[in-house]
């Protein structure tokens, strides 16, 4: 039994290391350059109590160096702790920001996809760009995904900010978060048009007005948990879609503790599995083979069971040194993956007890059950 897992991880990790979209290697960076073209953008902001990040937010998307016309809207979504007028005095005498006061939400959609919505709804500009309320843009960053969205020409331009990566939780758990992401969704094949895998991340979406339409609008999945991805999803029949690593946007919201980053996680992990037991137990399956079986053999094992399970472990490390790096973190921390993958399972499982509970998704202080 012992020698029969340790091959069946490590033909798992042959398959994940050499087919599967090289997901370990699928990291693009968009260059710091302009577009030729630059057509009027939209920026749509949602934020629901966003004072603490909504100022350095605003200040660095009025500051951006692009020779077309663009604006900032900001979606206060029904905030309670003045974040509209950190906005206000970020933007100071500037008039490219816009504050929206967003409407009561309704049944049956998410906060965020809600405040979207009324932006794009309160918008006319071709291009749209969706960002969060805590992401900080480099100056160039607006033209960097202009450029890519017209050359090669793409429906939708999306990506993974660099996350914050300071506390101890988030040196331990956020390059993992990252990998983690790439291997669900890898980039080439999101990046395939051929390919069915989509997904986005939405801390910076850039997309096509006459796109979103032509997919259904943000109506289309007014109920998502997981926006981005189901944007994606609805995008990419319509157009190509790009996803990458920004070297030109950073996250700056704080996950001081573990359980800050537990909670995330447990948001929308078992949304993520669509709800099902069955995806539940095979992903805890799917988690303990690849991750704690090569380990295991390494530890208890001897002969061919140590010799599969040694060379699964190194497949699996040598796909985490480039997320390692990205975040200039020792490649040492390769060590921790098995932990790693506890502490995610585990928040995974919390996340199914939740909605077995009836407890569903609460997110801003708002609770999201099937019903809702």
């Amino acid at each position: 039994m012992s020698l029969a897992l340790a091959l069946v991880a490590l033909a798992a990790w042959i398959y994940l290391f050499a087919f599967h979209g090289r997901f370990w290697a699928s990291a693009p960076q968009l260059p710091a350059s302009g577009s030729r073209d630059c057509p009027p953008v939209d920026v749509i902001v949602p934020a629901r109590d966003e004072r603490a990040t909504i100022g350095a937010a605003i200040g660095s998307l009025i500051a951006q160096d692009y020779r077309g016309p663009f604006h900032v809207t900001l979606v206060d979504d029904q905030s309670s702790d003045g974040t509209a007028e950190a906005a206000h005095r970020a933007a100071g005498s500037a008039t490219t920001l816009r504050v929206l006061r967003g409407a009561p939400k309704p049944p049956g959609w998410s906060g965020k996809l809600w405040a979207l919505a009324q932006g794009v709804a309160a918008t006319e500009a071709p291009i749209l760009l969706f960002t969060d309320a805590d992401i900080v843009h480099d100056p160039g960053h607006l033209g960097s995904l202009v450029a890519r969205l017209e050359q090669p020409r793409a429906a939708m331009v999306s990506e993974i900010v660099h996350l914050n990566c300071e506390s101890l939780a988030e040196r331990v758990l956020v390059p993992a978060f990252v990998y983690f992401f790439q291997l669900l969704y890898p980039f080439a094949k999101v990046n395939d048009p051929r390919s069915r895998v989509a997904a986005a991340s939405g801390g910076t979406v850039l997309i096509r007005r006459d796109v979103l339409e032509a997919a259904g609008g943000i109506d289309a999945i007014r109920g998502a948990l997981i926006d981005d991805v189901a944007l994606a999803r609805a995008v990419k029949p319509h157009g190509p879609i790009y996803l990458g690593h920004s070297g030109l946007a950073r996250s700056i919201r704080p996950y001081p503790q573990f359980r800050d980053i537990g909670r995330m996680i447990a948001r929308t992990a078992f949304t993520q599995l669509r709800g099902s037991a069955v995806w539940l137990v095979a992903t805890i399956a799917g988690l303990a083979l690849v991750w704690l079986v090569p380990p295991g053999e390494i530890l208890f094992g001897s002969g061919w069971s140590f010799a599969a399970g040694l060379a699964a472990f190194c497949l699996a490390a040598v796909s985490y040194f480039p997320t390692l790096q990205r975040y200039g973190r020792s490649p040492w921390w390769v060590f921790a993956l098995p932990l790693i993958a506890i502490f995610y399972g585990g928040a995974t499982v919390l996340s199914a007890i939740d909605a077995w509970r009836g407890k569903g998704v609460r997110w801003k202080a708002r609770a999201y059950t099937r019903e809702s």
